[in-house]
């Protein structure tokens, strides 16, 4: 752990220096809607594996979650039209109370006691005793694990997340944008998004987080399953995990729902988000076949890189990338074991060198080259201004 705080403190400035030095907007404005496509459409297809997969670990409780799901957000609110904003809203919830009520019922019963290890600790609700083994009150505190370790291979293996981070973080935000309804958002939003990412990630090194901070893509997607883009529910959420954090026996008994509960939620929250990549195709010509290589080529690879390396990768973390220097080694199997990431990289590279200067309208840059700057549209400030008047706090070189 000690390790691990001293890998953040470090690789957090990565992201403060790129987000508050605007570095990262000024990459960002060579983005358009052809590279935005594959990248949101990963940033949801590349967590396949926390779908399916995870819920056929215990299939009696998985699949009944998501065929529940799916027929009463969907089918049973348009059956009863007077509970439609009810189920819009809660059905998530219900469902998630009904199973889970199913799965302590099992458990009790004794369905998995003569089960194998898996089975038991994807299917019980009692699972490594969670709710007895945490304590009623815990205050975290700066440096509480001692004194951070700092060392050169899991510091620039921590860096290269950091860069990880942030180009998930950029297209969960496009995504998030697209969902609520908002502008695309301008690159001096991007920047600052990135900028308080590491401010994050600061914090989580001091007080001993085991992980560093991103952009949540199942939010993203709850956003459009219940179409409601509050920052009022953020900021109540913010108080729930404040409050989850210090009394732990709350915050175990909530973490004692099975794993294939949320994976079958993630089977539909993670296809609405890679759903939305695919919109943004709207704005560009469809018909060239210049846009359909840059997309084609920059999904395909966007998936097929990192599932390499990830498949590549041995059981005491050696990816495939192997020379003499292994901090080298653990920060490229890092960036390229990312969706995301690989998606950006091929898509910003093909699509600002091949034919750019004749294909602007096919790109769809006299549309998009408007939302980049932070007067492009008047809409950009009712958007992206900072709540809570934490404005007039903020040197406006932040903003």
């Amino acid at each position: 752990m000690r390790t691990i705080q001293g890998s953040l403190i470090v690789s957090s400035f990565i992201n403060i220096f790129i987000g508050y030095s605007r570095a990262w907007g000024s990459c960002t404005r060579r983005f358009s809607p052809i590279v935005i496509v594959p990248v949101v459409c990963v940033v949801g297809l590349g967590l396949f594996a926390r779908g399916f997969p995870l819920l056929a670990n215990c299939v009696e409780l998985g699949l009944p979650m998501l065929i529940l799901l799916v027929i009463t957000q969907q089918y049973l609110r348009r059956i009863i039209p007077r509970a439609h904003a009810v189920l819009e809203r809660f059905a998530l919830l219900l469902c998630v109370g009904i199973v889970w009520s199913f799965a302590a019922i099992l458990t009790e019963a004794g369905a998995y006691n003569n089960v194998g290890e898996q089975t038991k600790q994807s299917c019980r609700t009692d699972h490594s005793y969670l709710i007895s083994s945490a304590p009623w009150i815990r205050i975290s505190y700066p440096f509480q694990w001692g004194a951070p370790i700092f060392r050169a291979s899991h510091v620039f293996g921590m860096m290269g997340a950091a860069i990880v981070t942030t180009a998930e973080t950029t297209g969960t935000l496009f995504a998030a944008a697209r969902l609520s309804g908002a502008t695309p958002p301008p690159a001096h939003v991007l920047s600052s998004s990135i900028g308080l990412q590491g401010i994050g990630m600061l914090l989580e090194g001091i007080f001993g987080a085991a992980v560093g901070t991103t952009a949540s893509v199942e939010n993203v997607g709850l956003l459009g399953l219940t179409h409601i883009g509050s920052r009022r529910v953020v900021q109540i959420s913010t108080a729930f995990m404040f409050f989850f954090s210090i009394f732990g026996k709350f915050g175990a008994f909530f973490a004692s729902i099975p794993l294939p509960i949320f994976a079958a939620i993630y089977c539909v929250l993670f296809g609405i988000v890679a759903a939305v990549g695919i919109t943004f195709m709207q704005f560009v010509n469809n018909n060239s076949l210049r846009n359909m290589y840059v997309v084609g080529l920059s999904l395909f690879l966007g998936i097929s890189i990192p599932q390499y390396f990830i498949t590549t990768t041995t059981a005491d973390g050696v990816g495939p990338v192997r020379t003499d220097g292994i901090w080298f080694d653990d920060w490229l199997n890092t960036i390229f074991s990312s969706s995301p990431t690989v998606a950006i990289i091929v898509g910003t590279l093909l699509d600002n060198t091949l034919d750019a200067k004749y294909s602007v309208d096919d790109r769809g840059l006299a549309w998009w080259k408007a939302f980049q700057h932070r007067n492009g549209d008047v809409r950009n400030e009712e958007f992206y201004s900072l709540p809570l008047r934490i404005r007039e706090f903020v040197p406006t070189r932040f903003l």
